[in-house]
């Protein structure tokens, strides 16, 4: 008989709840310069990603300026809100912000020029999954259901209605297209403004997936740091898993940066140290990447947009999106 959900839900609090514990207990040993060093190298990935974005937009309007410093601070103030808050709300109030940014712009375009980042991201991280697949650094399928992480075990435990659920939500997808290519060629049209870098490869490859690369590497460096700071010890091997870690437990974020389910695997996954240190690794990596990312989206907040209402600032996301789509 499987575990009612709320006993998931609560293994996987639970177990980033103790490594928490761990984490501010153990604050005396960790490697501070490589912390700072590995904090650094994490800012620099995101402006890196933030450099790609606004050559995309670019890209969709090359008779308007598209200002970096705006652009890099709606980057940073989501990701700061995705550390926090989970269903990735940040994305939502990086594209209001960038919106925003950009006079004349529209929401079709904005959203499609953010999803071509994914081109990219999604080939690194498939290649990064696979390696760890190929090399068995990750649990085999039939482990999954045990994980004390609500996301993974959920979905292991219950795979018929994990394919009703990828099923239900492709076929909305393609009713939705159908519905909207019928009724709103302008849509597409805007749409496709966003994504117009793809249609030039020489472009795209220099402009966008050169600083997408730049970005990967820099959080390689990072989590090199994290590692080390940490005394597990950074290496490729390492790293690699840690990145592909974060692919799978970010896959349905139904907690705060996958909270619970990276903690789960890692400990199930990364040999060599104790799983008291790798708990305390994990969730101590993704406090000190939440706390920062929130302090620089916060900085942003108030010096490039000069507010610190983050509360309204989502609710007028979510209130012209929905504007947006009634339209």
């Amino acid at each position: 008989m499987l575990p009612p959900l709320g006993v998931d839900l609560g293994r996987s609090f639970d177990s980033f709840q103790h490594g928490a514990q761990e984490f501010f207990h153990r604050l005396s040993e960790i490697a501070w310069p490589s912390m700072v060093i590995a904090l650094l190298f994490y800012f620099a990935h995101l402006v890196a990603r933030s450099r790609a974005w606004q050559n995309v937009l670019r890209a969709a309007y090359p008779d308007r300026k598209v200002p970096f410093a705006r652009i890099t601070a709606a980057y940073l103030v989501g990701a700061g809100m995705n550390s926090v808050v989970p269903a990735r709300i940040g994305d939502a109030v990086k594209i209001f912000l960038a919106k925003r940014s950009i006079r004349r712009s529209t929401y079709p375009t904005v959203v499609s020029s953010f999803f071509v980042g994914s081109v990219f991201d999604t080939t690194a991280g498939i290649l990064v999954f696979i390696y760890a697949l190929t090399q068995g650094l990750l649990p085999k399928p039939p482990e999954l259901p045990d994980l004390p992480a609500f996301d993974i075990a959920f979905w292991a435990q219950h795979p018929d209605l994990l394919v009703f659920t990828l099923t239900g939500l492709a076929i909305v997808a393609v009713v939705a297209f159908a519905l909207l290519a019928r009724r709103v060629e302008a849509f597409w049209d805007r749409v496709k403004q966003g994504a117009i870098v793809l249609a030039t490869p020489t472009v795209y490859l220099t402009t966008v997936a050169s600083w997408q690369a730049v970005g990967w590497g820099l959080r390689f460096v990072a989590y090199w740091f994290f590692l080390d700071a940490f005394h597990i010890g950074g290496s490729f091997q390492n790293v690699l898993l840690v990145m592909s870690v974060q692919t799978v437990s970010t896959l349905l974020p139904l907690t705060p940066g996958g909270a619970g389910a990276q903690q789960a695997l890692l400990v199930a996954t990364l040999v060599g140290p104790g799983p008291i240190a790798v708990l305390t690794y994990s969730v101590g990596q993704q406090i000190a990447i939440a706390a920062w990312t929130v302090v620089l989206g916060a900085l942003a907040l108030i010096f490039v947009f000069r507010t610190t209402n983050w509360r309204s600032l989502i609710r007028s996301a979510s209130k012209e999106a929905e504007q947006h789509a009634e339209a």
